[in-house]
């Protein structure tokens, strides 16, 4: 396959995937802020297998969703065919369903059964399915085996999970660590870390009958972190901050220099080969993953077609040999490691890994168990706006800025002026 490189518009990068050339009506206009739609392109031969011109554009993350959300309401040229939608923003774009989406119900109907069921609610509106992901994002609980093995007495994961296996026994077993090492273990090193494995363990989403709900998961929640920030079972430092990866590194230290143990992270399917495991290299063999006290994910990619596009079928085809043909799913997980989505190639491959950086543990298989009972009923297109005003409120409960009360009004006041939902 020819990969020709056009030009650059703007911060968008375009490239042309084409087995020759072809007129521009042969093209398809794909749009990503990830480059391994780029990839998989290029290792599936699409271009070739559609018999059309890939059209194929980059843009950052940050800046992907304000490109294209214009771009699909102009409609005609100006909307991609094809485009790749990222969890922080895929509802946003799915909720319009079919006034701006291809209906995918299609292709999902060939895997009914076959695939995880929280990628397929994530991308649904009204019964109807309008996109489609290859992969799946699982959280796990990532522990140091040489610290459980000095405060549990194993390593053994099977074993470690019984001291996780909910919130209670969570912060008991926090508490023993944290006796134990005299306070120089904690069980995690930022509250950051609890976040998504709360927002998934709720009944009911953020927004209900129009209205504001404030699960009590929540509640439970904020309770957690001021326990945790209390009793100084946690680290003191923020997600992705210097002291958050120094505990991955085991050279976190408190404010008077002394060093910090950090006992777990929790961390999705990506984070453990581009987070933990490039941050931690000297740790390399002393950690083990179990699934800790909730199922739930963070991140992932969709793809989804413009409603308006001239090549529905071509669109069809493209999404599909990326997220459901079984060859190239099962190249791509061997080749690059990624948790799929699609179960009967999972049960295909799942035995075939071991991972050093895991002591030797089957990481796909651990991530099983959690990808099953995660609940993707629960993504709103409003997520990303109204949890950022709950982590100002968190954060003030945390540091004993706030009662929990004010807190709780002050996240109301602000979803309710900044969002218009009461």
């Amino acid at each position: 396959m020819k990969v020709k490189y056009l030009a650059l518009i703007g911060v968008a990068a375009l490239l042309v995937f084409t087995g020759c050339p072809r007129p521009a009506e042969n093209r398809l206009v794909v749009w990503s802020f990830t480059d391994e739609i780029e990839n998989m392109i290029i290792m599936h031969n699409v271009g070739e297998a559609l018999g059309m011109e890939i059209a194929y554009s980059l843009t950052p993350t940050d800046q992907f969703p304000d490109r294209l959300s214009p771009a699909l309401m102009a409609g005609g040229a100006v909307a991609p065919d094809v485009f790749a939608l990222e969890s922080a923003f895929v509802r946003q774009f799915i909720e319009y369903g079919p006034d701006l989406l291809l209906d995918l119900t299609d292709l999902y109907n060939e895997v009914r059964g076959r695939v995880l069921r929280y990628p397929v609610e994530v991308a649904s509106v009204g019964g109807r399915v309008f996109g489609m992901s290859w992969q799946a994002t699982p959280g796990a609980m990532f522990f140091r085996r040489s610290l459980a093995i000095r405060y549990l007495g194993t390593d053994d994961p099977a074993v470690v999970q019984q001291y996780f296996a909910n919130w209670n026994t969570f912060l008991g077993t926090a508490r023993s660590i944290s006796e134990q090492s005299e306070g120089g273990t904690v069980v995690v090193s930022s509250l950051g870390d609890l976040n998504f494995p709360f927002l998934a363990s709720r009944a009911q989403p953020w927004v209900v009958n129009g209205r504001l709900h404030i699960d009590p998961m929540m509640v439970e929640y904020l309770h957690m972190v001021r326990y945790l920030r209390d009793n100084g079972f946690e680290g003191r430092v923020g997600q992705w901050s210097e002291g958050w990866f120094a505990g991955m590194r085991g050279d976190l230290a408190d404010e008077a220099g002394n060093p910090v143990g950090v006992f777990a992270y929790f961390l999705p399917t990506w984070g453990l080969h581009f987070v933990l495991a490039q941050n931690a290299p000297l740790t390399s063999g002393d950690w083990a993953m179990i699934p800790g006290p909730a199922s739930w994910f963070w991140g992932g990619t969709w793809l989804a077609a413009y409603a308006g596009t001239r090549h529905p079928e071509a669109a069809r085809e493209f999404i599909r040999l990326l997220t459901l043909d079984e060859t190239n799913l099962e190249r791509w997980a061997r080749e690059t490691g990624d948790f799929l989505n699609h179960m009967d190639v999972v049960n295909r491959i799942v035995d075939d890994f071991s991972l050093p950086f895991l002591g030797g543990q089957n990481h796909y298989a651990a991530f099983l168990e959690p990808a099953r009972g995660i609940d993707g009923g629960l993504i709103q297109g409003t997520d990303q706006a109204i949890q950022a005003l709950f982590l100002e409120a968190v954060e003030q409960y945390a540091n004993a800025e706030a009662t929990m009360e004010a807190a709780l009004a002050m996240f109301r006041e602000q979803v309710a002026a900044q969002l218009g939902i009461n």
